[in-house]
């Protein structure tokens, strides 16, 4: 455990001076900003549930790639990416597709069990890093990779930005005006798999709804319209990534759980505030 001073400067100095720290800020920036703005459109169509299946489906992705000696980010982004294609289309309505999403979460778990269960290399333990992420960890390599993941996200959510906004708050009313409603579903449902895959990095496959919804249903509470919103929401996945992975380096305690704990937090005195 490194020693804590007290003086936030001095040891945020002395913490920058480690690579794999750099890395991570780096990293836990690209997450926060991509996670914060999906995020809030995950909460405004109701699409939590969709995000936790995702991530699931990303585990059995990675797992499915250890078995078969493949990098397990390859897996993950292959299986949420074919989960969200799956769910869309079985379900076409946003606001109902609970029951289709909870048929293949089931699936891809118990495909994950499978996967796990005829790994005979050991411990397969970069799958199992999947579940809790592994941020500290990440390579330049794996930074480039999100930041470029990222991009791609942003600049297909700003072509899709008009449609999806007037289809989240009234289907009914968009479809009748001719926006296509259900490409615009699958679409999205598309930018949360690629939200999923490099979130779970960070928090891992257990502890998604920490950077992909709780910071969206904060910022729900606290603002009116479409821009804050995701705004509030960016600025507080922000804020727990970088002050989990700083308290994280001087306590020997898991990111995931800083940043799940101050957001729990943050989401709890807004309930306060607003009420």
């Amino acid at each position: 455990m490194n020693n804590f001073s007290w003086n936030l400067v001095s040891d945020f100095v002395a913490m920058w001076q480690y690579d794999f720290m750099q890395h991570a800020f780096e990293a836990g920036t690209i997450v926060a900003i991509i996670a914060g703005v999906i995020g809030y459109f995950v909460v405004l169509r109701r699409s939590s549930f969709a995000a936790h299946g995702l991530s699931h489906a990303g585990f059995t992705g990675a797992a499915g790639a250890v078995l078969f000696g493949f990098n397990p980010i390859i897996g993950l982004f292959v299986f949420t990416m074919a989960g969200a294609l799956l769910m869309a289309a079985l379900g076409k309505r946003a606001a109902n597709r609970d029951v289709q999403i909870g048929v293949v979460l089931a699936f891809m778990l118990g495909l994950g069990v499978l996967f796990i269960s005829l790994y005979r290399g050991g411990y397969a333990t970069e799958a199992y890093s999947i579940l809790f992420g592994e941020i500290l960890g990440i390579s330049v390599a794996n930074v480039w990779v999100t930041l470029i993941t990222a991009i791609l996200v942003l600049v297909v959510f700003l072509i899709l930005y008009r449609p999806l906004l007037f289809s989240s708050l009234d289907e009914d009313v968009a479809e009748a005006k001719g926006v296509p409603v259900f490409g615009v579903g699958v679409v999205f449902m598309l930018l949360i798999a690629a939200a999923t895959s490099i979130a779970v990095q960070v928090v891992g496959v257990l502890l998604i709804f920490a950077l992909m919804v709780t910071p969206a249903a904060i910022a729900s509470r606290l603002a009116r319209r479409p821009f804050s919103g995701m705004l509030i929401s960016v600025l507080i996945a922000l804020l727990a990534t970088w002050a989990g992975l700083f308290i994280s380096f001087y306590l020997p305690y898991p990111v995931s759980f800083f940043i799940t704990a101050i957001t729990f937090a943050l989401y709890g005195f807004a309930r306060l505030v607003t009420r």
